[in-house]
């Protein structure tokens, strides 16, 4: 049993890099002309570094404008498991769970975009103190959920929504929000995105972040840096409190830890540049990662809030970790996000509060 476990987790990890996909299928007939065969494909697959970016699915592509994606990108549907052909990335290009991760995020987030631009004709329930459950996120759920389950049909999932949903693999599990940034997109203020983030053994391994209305596709795999799109992210090298901009939540109505995140800004604004709150924690990691904010920090967040932009912001070479030292920070939400040299002071200056 031991041994066919192994077996199992190797396959898994082989396909983060090394393979593509053990099928493809030839590309719609308006791409015919770049994917004349599959053997072609799987040789221009070998060539595709992420100064491309994405290799997307037919599928996630069909409906969205040609400018969206980018022309010099074959694409190609990337088929989860069979056959016995081996497609080997050249070094530094994204998994074929990237790409799928991806797709899937780009074909949830059309309805997303419909439903943006009618907004005040979604219908929404109140799920808590300011605290909404809109129809965009179960339908984004259930794409993501059909999606990703064609990839790695294996794979647990936990939703906002949903909850848990375990795998056969226990070992591996998307963790995914819908739709960050409810509240914003309830307001049409154009900041929300969809996050996917895929959690191994525990630890944040892969995760995708995409704000559909400007196109940003925020991504990172552990050990293959982060990217904006085919662009790659360094976090901030700014090294003095009083120049750094910082990013900070606060919890809903009600949650008790209200007060003390209240509290805590005001010694950070004293020894800052600025604070930022834009009401959606998966952007405010991406941009940490990106190098617009030199920190973030917030309590009492869910797990699928921010195991992608863990993942983001250590590969752009920052630290995230547990306010409190805590060891699972998916577990508390407590956390606090930062370059290498701001991480230590506004962690020490947020925990003198009480």
């Amino acid at each position: 049993m031991a041994t066919k476990q192994s077996g199992r987790k190797a396959q898994t990890n082989s396909s983060a890099f090394h393979i593509l996909g053990d099928t493809l299928e030839s590309a719609a007939e308006t791409f015919e002309e770049a994917t004349a065969n599959a053997q072609q494909s799987a040789k221009r697959a070998a060539e595709v570094t992420k100064s491309a970016l994405a290799i997307a699915l037919y599928k996630a592509c069909y409906g969205i404008s040609y400018g969206a994606v980018y022309s010099s990108v074959f694409l190609v549907e990337i088929l989860p498991d069979g056959g016995n052909m081996k497609r080997g990335f050249t070094e530094g290009a994204e998994s074929a769970l990237e790409a799928r991760k991806k797709a899937a995020a780009r074909k949830a987030a059309k309805g997303l975009l419909r439903d943006f631009g009618e907004v005040e004709q979604l219908q929404v329930s109140r799920k808590g103190p300011a605290d909404f459950v809109s129809a965009a996120d179960h339908r984004v759920e259930g794409v993501l959920l059909r999606e990703l389950s064609k990839a790695r049909p294996e794979f647990g999932f936990l939703f906002e929504e949903q909850g848990a949903r375990p795998g056969t693999d226990p070992a591996n599990t998307w963790v995914i929000d819908p739709l960050d940034g409810t509240t914003n997109f309830l307001h049409s203020i154009p900041h929300f995105a969809i996050s996917i983030g895929l959690v191994r053994d525990g630890v944040p391994f892969a995760g995708v972040i995409y704000n559909p209305i400007y196109d940003a596709m925020y991504w990172a795999e552990s050990g293959s840096g982060a990217w904006l799109n085919d662009r790659r992210l360094r976090v901030s090298a700014r090294r003095h409190m009083e120049d750094a901009v910082f990013a900070t939540g606060f919890p809903y109505k009600g949650r008790p830890t209200m007060a003390l995140a209240m509290r805590q800004v005001e010694p950070v604004l004293r020894e800052c540049a600025g604070v930022r709150r834009f009401g959606a924690a998966s952007l405010d990691l991406a941009w940490v990662a990106a190098g617009r904010y030199d920190g973030f920090w917030e309590l009492d967040l869910k797990a699928w809030d921010i195991a992608a932009g863990i993942v983001l912001v250590r590969e752009a070479g920052g630290y995230a970790s547990e306010i409190y030292g805590a060891k699972d920070v998916l577990a508390t939400g407590n956390i606090l996000a930062a370059n290498d040299s701001l991480h230590a002071p506004l962690g020490d200056i947020i925990r003198a509060v009480s």
